[in-house]
């Protein structure tokens, strides 16, 4: 045809079918880039509490997908699949986004303004310091619900364009390496099933990209596609479970989330512990440091206790104490390395001030608290009342009443017998304060392999017997204990004492705390003191012993400070045995974090790696076996894989091409002609003479015949045919190739 001829119409019937195929092909990507958005988006829910960001996000993910869709059905032509959707996708994007999380300054709620850029630069500040100073499962905040929808919606709208376009690899690429950020940020459990998913994702995009290819056959193999398949998912359950992973963000600074339950293994059993409060006091010792208290217990769970709150500046209402002596003191608290939406305080604080505005106070068990601000950063100065009775005031009061005993015959009797020669409800929990810490071990490992890790009855009852375990089974034990004896008991989370340093700041004392001395202890409420504390945990903390009115030096004690034999335990709760120096010391802990330990997210990356190279390495393992084939002599398999290269290449085959016609056309492409004769000639041997005798090794033939090959296309060609091989998705009837 000249060029000056015009071009033949299409027939209606063609053109019809044209677009039934080009309206399939849409839908399926759009199908493809919404199950890849979901894969992508799944690791996050292990390392994100629940909350409204999955659903936004899911949301948003569905809103660009949907819009590339309609804009590529609408628009006809050869641009339909190229700038116009992608705008579009970015306008609703931008819009939804804006309605969604950001109205506030945006014109009419729905056109972002300066105003709404301005709030999302410090949303995303908040989120970036969240991430780096948190610990899985992060808490579902504002900040890091509008951060993640943002970021998932950029990447939907990038799967997308990718999967329209045919571009399997780089889409499954961006899904890997996305979803496995969660496994290689955070140390957490090797997420198995979304190995799975990834693979099959990997088999269906491969497949969509072959099938719907204007270049390529349009028939697959179903076999060597479920064979793809099943070996992906072989992959990913024999590499998963190896995986040596945790549950705490590493980054340029280590941090812990706060948690107001008795879930403090991790936290405990961390490898690695490091400072996450810096405290300056003029009191004798360092305080404990208290975020919140828990009074309900259903016999399973004891549960954080919820009361009104009132601004911080108001302070904590009136004290809990009658006509005993106090001693104001004063503590300055910096927060190193704890996130969450609580302020560690000592007790009984009376007034916080340095603090961000929108802090309150929980006059019930004075606590700080909020529903928006996060505790990373803060620095603030807290004023305490330290309760000084005598030992005579303590034993002539009683234990305030508590609810009716919700425990079990075993530790009604435990208690009993523990308290058995005590004349006051003092000693009564002095005695089993004592027989705690004298009959009893600390360890981290046998609550674990014991699988009592909790405060339930059954725990309780199991740690009584065991007499193993860590703060929380010591702190829950006692607990139920006084419970029996009908007393008014409550369990603190917070903090040890910290460890003294060489540094002052005046008159003050410097102290350090760090991860793996959170801790809980019970408390005990005597009416006209207040809240008593009391330390159960063998070798840990400051156990409570208020001294006689008179003493050597005519003074009263400070019930936090021991009695001379006591020293406030200054070895991190992980493990009271190791000696300070195996613990580290005071050596700087930031130091520690820096030499991140590569294996984790080496043997990851080596996860997704093979899943991403498998059909490479499927075909290299086809291609071998038919070289080993040839070698002994079998042209049909030396042929078979003459012609899998081709289609690799996407050079033009035919099935209607004789051996003869054939050996021209890869002579013509570079083959060495004398190599492409022999193997001609044996497979015209195979073919009419029905024999094989005298053939011969064909491996070498084979081997310089496939090698000149790829130098009939370019760079991107012979990369395309070695990690996307489409002879492993091709049937052997498949239709013509054509330039």
């Amino acid at each position: 045809m000249f060029r000056a001829e015009p071009k033949a119409a299409i027939p209606p019937a063609v053109a019809y079918a044209q677009r039934l195929r080009r309206r399939d092909r849409t839908l399926a990507a759009a199908l493809l880039s919404l199950c890849a958005g979901l894969v992508m988006l799944w690791p996050f829910t292990s390392v994100i509490a629940a909350g409204p960001w999955s659903l936004l996000s899911i949301t948003l993910i569905v809103v660009v997908v949907l819009s590339g869709m309609l804009a590529r059905l609408v628009r006809r032509g050869r641009h339909a699949d190229g700038v116009l959707p992608f705008f579009v996708q970015l306008v609703v994007a931008v819009l939804a986004i804006t309605v969604l999380l950001l109205p506030q300054g945006a014109l009419l709620g729905v056109v972002p303004t300066g105003t709404t850029v301005d709030l999302l630069s410090r949303l995303a500040a908040d989120a970036v310091q969240q991430v780096q100073f948190g610990t899985a499962p992060l808490v579902d905040t504002p900040a890091l619900r509008t951060v993640l929808s943002i970021g998932f919606a950029a990447v939907a709208i990038l799967l997308d364009q990718l999967i329209t376009a045919r571009l399997a690899l780089p889409a499954i690429l961006v899904v890997a390496v996305v979803g496995a950020l969660p496994m290689i940020i955070t140390l957490g459990d090797a997420n198995v099933p979304w190995f799975v998913l990834l693979a099959l994702l990997s088999l269906f995009l491969l497949r969509h990209s072959i099938r719907h290819g204007d270049r390529l056959p349009q028939r697959a193999s179903t076999g060597l596609s479920v064979g793809v398949g099943a070996a992906a998912i072989a992959a990913a359950l024999a590499l998963t479970p190896v995986l040596p992973l945790s549950t705490t963000w590493l980054g340029p600074g280590a941090s812990t989330q706060l948690d107001p339950s008795l879930r403090l293994g991790e936290d405990l059993r961390r490898p690695t512990p490091f400072t996450v409060i810096t405290l300056a006091t003029d009191a004798p010792t360092a305080p404990y440091l208290r975020i919140a208290t828990l009074s309900s217990f259903d016999g399973e769970t004891w549960s954080p206790d919820k009361s009104s709150l009132q601004p911080i500046a108001d302070g904590f209402g009136d004290p809990d104490w009658g006509d005993i002596d106090t001693d104001e003191m004063r503590t300055s608290i910096r927060i190193n390395g704890i996130s969450g939406s609580w302020l560690p305080v000592p007790y009984a604080a009376t007034r916080v001030v340095g603090v961000s505005s929108g802090w309150e106070a929980m006059p019930f068990n004075r606590t700080v608290t909020s529903d928006d601000l996060d505790a990373a950063d803060e620095d603030y100065t807290v004023t305490f009342e330290v309760v000084q009775p005598t030992r005579e005031q303590v034993q002539a009061t009683t234990a305030t009443p508590g609810i009716s005993p919700n425990v079990s015959d075993l530790v009604t009797e435990t208690a009993l017998d523990v308290t058995a020669e005590a004349t006051s409800d003092y000693d009564r929990l002095i005695a089993m304060q004592d027989w705690f810490r004298s009959q009893f071990e600390y360890s981290l490992d046998a609550p674990v392999a014991g699988d009592f890790d909790g405060t339930g009855i059954e725990a309780v009852e199991e740690f009584l017997q065991v007499r193993s375990g860590y703060c929380i089974h010591f702190a829950g034990a006692f607990a139920l204990m006084a419970q029996s004896l009908d007393m008014q008991v409550r369990i603190v989370v917070g903090y040890l004492p910290g460890s003294l340093t060489d540094e002052r700041r005046g008159d003050e004392s410097i102290y350090t705390v760090s991860s793996d001395q959170m801790h809980a202890w019970p408390e005990v409420h005597f009416d006209g003191i207040g809240w008593v504390r009391f330390e159960p945990t063998a070798s840990l903390g400051v156990p409570t012993d208020y001294l006689p009115a008179t003493t050597e030096g005519g003074t009263t004690t400070d019930p936090n400070a021991p009695e001379p034999s006591a020293a406030p335990s200054t070895a991190p709760t992980r493990d009271p045995g190791l000696e300070e120096e195996q613990l580290g010391g005071t050596t700087a802990p930031d130091e520690t974090l820096r030499r991140l330990d590569p294996t984790p997210v080496v043997l990851v990356g080596a996860g997704v790696l093979v899943v991403l190279l498998l059909p490479m390495l499927i075909r290299q393992g086809v291609r071998a076996g038919r070289m080993m084939r040839a070698r002994r002599g079998d042209a049909a398999a030396a042929w078979r894989e003459i012609r899998a290269t081709l289609t690799d290449l996407h050079l033009p085959v035919s099935d209607a091409d004789t051996p003869r016609l054939r050996g021209a056309h890869l002579v013509e492409r570079g083959a060495p002609p004398d190599e492409v004769r022999r193997l001609v000639d044996a497979v015209e041997r195979v073919s009419f003479a029905r024999s094989d005798d005298g053939i011969g090794d064909l491996a070498r033939e084979l081997a310089h015949v496939t090698a000149a090959l790829p130098r009939a296309v370019d760079v991107r060609g012979r990369l395309a045919a070695l990690l996307l091989p489409r002879s492993l998705f091709v049937s052997e009837r498949s239709r013509d190739l054509v330039e």
